[in-house]
């Protein structure tokens, strides 16, 4: 069984510690591609050495809402300057990790959206697919990307939405990533939509080292954990394993061009 993991953050430094020993892991268990996702301006060099350092690891480079006061804007022109250097690499996959974030409160929602419009259009232009964080904010979400169009759409992380938002997602050509939510057995109305999601709409995703599956609570996570979410999320949908794996990875290698 073979599987991508489409979101993680191996370059933070709660791997620093046994990171090689990770993808030693990863990979004996199948996991034989990750993406890698940058969330501010900061790690980006440290991000793209480890992707070109390692075998099956690529990169996304973006400013994520969460690190709103970070950010300045000529984050957003070195932003364009790595997307240009980089333009047609192998290693480069996708803009991201960005997105709207109505969770937090203390998140200025119109500098937020300033953000999210201005990486977009990036994307548009650099014709990358999107990586995107929508926590509480689908509506807006939605409205916006029908505004964009991408040419190589992408996929909503975490997707914790509705069936019919999960249909407007598909009709802007995303795919939506699932990973550890919906291996907790409270998480009715999330379990609920995975089984009823098309299979051609599913990536498969860990958010290492963050969203540990139910069967590593409380640990750190890790993309090692990938054939056990992808486990129980067929289990969900009543098909085995190895169709769920086959879809996701198929879907993943159509969406970030390496078929």
């Amino acid at each position: 069984m073979q599987l991508i993991d489409t979101h993680t953050h191996l370059d933070f430094p709660d791997f620093d510690a046994d990171r090689d020993a990770v993808l030693e892991r990863c990979r004996a268990l199948g996991v034989e591609k990750l993406v890698v996702l940058g969330v501010y301006q900061a790690n980006w060099q440290r991000l793209w050495d480890l992707v070109q350092k390692e075998d099956g690891l690529h990169a996304a480079f973006g400013l994520h809402p969460i690190y709103l006061q970070q950010h300045r804007p000529e984050h957003l022109t070195e932003l364009r300057g790595w997307l240009e250097r980089l333009a047609g690499h192998p290693k480069l996959c996708a803009l991201g990790e960005f997105g709207l974030d109505w969770y937090l409160e203390e998140l200025d929602r119109e500098g937020q959206q300033a953000l999210f419009e201005a990486q977009l259009a990036l994307a548009a232009e650099f014709a990358l697919p999107a990586l995107l964080h929508v926590r509480r904010a689908h509506a807006a979400t939605i409205a916006t990307l029908k505004r964009y169009r991408l040419p190589r759409g992408g996929i909503v992380h975490a997707f914790a939405g509705s069936a019919e938002e999960a249909r407007e997602y598909l009709k802007l050509g995303f795919r939506l990533g699932l990973g550890g939510a919906a291996t907790w057995p409270q998480a009715n109305r999330l379990r609920k939509v995975v089984a009823q999601l098309p299979l051609e709409a599913i990536v498969l995703e860990t958010d290492a080292p963050d969203m540990a599956p139910s069967m590593h609570a409380g640990r750190r996570n890790s993309p090692e954990y990938l054939p056990e979410i992808c486990a129980t999320l067929a289990g969900l949908r009543g098909i085995a394993a190895e169709e769920l794996a086959a879809a996701s990875s198929r879907n993943a290698r159509e969406l970030f061009g390496w078929c």
